[in-house]
């Protein structure tokens, strides 16, 4: 009797956290078919400019030596009116950065270009903040933001700003491109990773009336409804989502143009890449913290407030990946195992599993396939190479992004992790690291230590999955090989940890030098 309640229990918290996850992959699915019923809804400007409004271009920026120089010879290249055109340094930099910063302003003001650096030294508010105090002092009606690694084509402002004919558009947003897709494997996941966002989630969100939020950069913002929805808030570390939220909230518009690329620079390891990802995570779920209820209570339609819960919800499935870590051993080595009508051989299990696999592995892998016949029609099926490894990273990730997830229900803090760019150095990562500890990603703490520790557990499980799935349960043994769990969290844990290593082994080197 213990026996079977003990199965009983486990299997029901098993099956639920599946259900709940698998909720997530019906969404995936949804999406893609939302975008074949709006593939030819493409945004249409409603007219063109008699005179063109001022535009100011904002740079934030923090300790980025690497990239600044490029971004402004691609800042300055923009085809547009230079008496239109106002262009703002935001530097909080605690290195050398604005002192080149300083000379940059000097070149291009010598070339006849009104261009500024709003320095700052003290960081209140981080980017949000930075962008409060520039948006005060801006002569633009709207306003380009950019990211240092970002790199506008020329025309991107005649491509954006006749949608802005319109008086009810508040945001015009472009596409992220990948300059460094093609670096190593890490970077090709990553590509593929927001492709599938970009391409797919944001052009149906935008396409079907629902709500998208600004992605932080390479869009442009009417700085009217900036101010109309309150103005850069804070108290998160996605400020971009939270200003998304309040303005579309009060009635404004956005646009997403999924046919125009601004490319940008992907992390070429894995701290970070950790570093992006927690930030992104975190703010997410603090905006989700501060903003759910409101966009409820708001007057917007139905399907709006569903997407936006989804969207906002989505990454509590990394607390449930970490309790699916701790269900899924007993499961899968027959320590649990159901009987009678509900044995895994039953009808009905095999449909239960069949089902559940399809939307926890299989939509996920669609949607990503999906998204790289838009974005890559002619090599689209290169995917395929790349979609274990990819559903290896995904699982892998989950206990630095459930720390994230931890982190933005409970922390009141909001302290804003910068992801390290290294453009135009000419130098390895490793050499940019050594002569400048500035530029390291976020420290790993422990987080490596647990993912080595779930990388051999799922070692160890998959092992005796091999035999007992086999012979039991073959569905839930093609799911669990597919997701490659312990691949995954190896991957994850041990690079970073030879950063740690390595790092040691430098500063060793170093004082043996000295000594």
């Amino acid at each position: 009797m213990e026996s079977y309640w003990f199965n009983l229990i486990w299997l029901v918290a098993y099956f639920a956290v599946l259900v709940c996850m698998s909720g997530y992959g019906l969404h995936r699915l949804m999406m893609v078919v939302l975008y074949v019923v709006h593939r030819k809804d493409v945004p249409q400007a409603k007219g063109e400019w008699g005179e063109l409004p001022v535009v100011t271009v904002q740079l934030p920026m923090f300790n980025e030596r690497y990239v600044v120089k490029g971004l402004l010879e691609k800042v300055t290249a923009i085809d547009y009116p230079k008496d239109k055109l106002e262009i703002q340094i935001l530097d909080d930099s605690t290195d050398d950065t604005w002192e080149l910063c300083r000379q940059q302003v000097e070149f291009y003001s010598e070339q006849g270009f009104d261009i500024k650096c709003l320095h700052r030294t003290d960081r209140t508010g981080y980017k949000a903040g930075a962008l409060e105090e520039a948006t005060k002092v801006a002569r633009g009606e709207f306003l380009l933001i950019l990211d240092a690694d970002f790199r506008p084509e020329p025309d991107i402002l005649r491509a954006v700003m006749p949608y802005f004919t319109d008086d009810g558009v508040a945001l015009v947003q472009t596409r992220w491109g990948h300059l460094n897709r093609c670096k190593n494997m890490l970077t090709r996941l990553q590509a593929v990773f927001l492709d599938g966002h970009f391409a797919l989630e944001q052009t149906v969100r935008n396409r079907s009336g629902r709500f998208f939020t600004f992605n932080g950069t390479a869009g442009v913002w009417r700085k009217a409804a900036i101010a109309d929805a309150g103005g850069w808030e804070h108290d998160t570390i996605t400020e971009d989502m939270d200003l998304s939220y309040r303005a579309q909230i009060k009635g404004w518009r956005f646009v997403y143009l999924n046919d125009y690329v601004t490319p940008a620079e992907l992390p070429e390891d894995i701290d970070g890449f950790k570093t992006q990802q927690h930030r992104w995570t975190k703010g997410s779920i603090q905006v989700c913290r501060k903003m759910l209820f409101t966009i409820w209570r708001a007057r917007v339609p139905l399907k709006a407030k569903l997407e936006a819960t989804t969207h906002l919800t989505c990454n509590y499935s990394y607390l449930g990946l970490i309790l699916l870590c701790i269900l899924v051993m007993p499961v899968c080595t027959g320590i649990v195992r159901p009987s009678g009508e509900w044995s895994w051989q039953s009808p009905r299990m095999l449909l239960l599993t069949f089902t559940l696999f399809f939307f926890a592995t299989v939509t996920v892998c669609m949607f990503y396939v999906a998204a790289e016949m838009i974005v890559r029609p002619k090599r689209w099926w290169m995917v395929f190479l790349f979609l274990i490894p990819l559903l290896a990273l995904g699982v892998g990730m989950g206990v630095n992004n459930a720390k994230a997830v931890l982190e933005g229900m409970f922390s009141r803090t909001a302290v804003f992790e910068r992801t390290p760019k290294f453009g135009e150095s000419g130098e390895t990562k490793l050499e940019v690291e050594q002569r400048a500890p500035g530029y390291r990603a976020l420290k790993s703490g422990l987080v490596p230590f647990f993912e080595l520790l779930f990388g051999t557990f799922f070692l160890l499980v998959e092992c005796g999955a091999l035999y007992y799935g086999v012979t039991q349960n073959p569905i839930g043994l093609v799911n669990f090989v597919l997701m490659s769990p312990f691949l995954g969290f190896f991957y994850t844990g041990a690079g970073s940890l030879r950063r740690v290593i390595h790092g040691m082994l430098r500063r060793r080197r170093a004082s043996v030098a000295v000594s």
